[in-house]
């Protein structure tokens, strides 16, 4: 894996129009955001699809990217996701989707590309999001996470965890509220 730092420059030479600079930001990172894909998705082909989308997406927005807003995998990974959930919205579309994308982003990053202070600083955020997360009622938790981490709808989470679908819909709406709310007291 590429050091943070490469990430970066690899992401300003891509928003310049460098050729190699994508291909080799590609080769550096596309395993992992393969690897989220395939989780989200449950299907090779459509993990393939949505990989081929993010990337269209990184070429065309690249130049939007803010080192000083977080790590250059952070934002692939979230434009991955956000693709895939696009794609199961598209089919399914009832899927839920986080109002809190940045916060759970960070606990996809490959750690071994952080600084001390980078570690720190996200270590201090997952304390702060564990914490927030024990907050929650057992069913706004585990709703919130599968929802997030499955990618799973409001129907099947009411049938994962044998609830009514209302009662899904207002634990992930709570949990979400309450989530946003312990953070900002952290914060």
């Amino acid at each position: 894996m590429a050091e943070r730092e490469q990430l970066a420059e690899w992401l300003v030479a891509t928003a310049e129009g460098d050729q190699q600079a994508f291909q080799s930001l590609y080769a550096a990172t596309s395993a992992q955001l393969y690897a989220l894909l395939l989780r989200i998705l449950r299907n090779p082909e459509r993990a393939q699809d949505a990989l081929q989308d993010a990337y269209v997406r990184v070429w065309q927005k690249a130049d939007t990217y803010a080192p000083d807003r977080g790590a250059p995998l952070t934002w692939l990974l979230s434009i991955a996701r956000y693709r895939a959930l696009d794609m199961l919205r598209r089919k399914r579309p009832e899927v839920a989707m986080p109002e809190e994308p940045d916060m759970m982003a960070t606990l996809l990053e490959d750690e071994r590309s952080l600084s001390p202070v980078e570690e720190n600083e996200n270590q201090q955020s997952l304390d702060a999001i564990r914490v927030c997360l024990k907050t929650l009622q057992p069913q706004q938790r585990d709703s919130v996470l599968l929802a997030y981490y499955e990618g799973l709808t409001h129907q099947e989470l009411a049938e994962r965890m044998d609830a009514p679908l209302g009662t899904v819909k207002s634990w992930i709406r709570r949990g979400l509220i309450r989530l946003r709310e312990c953070l900002a007291e952290k914060a």
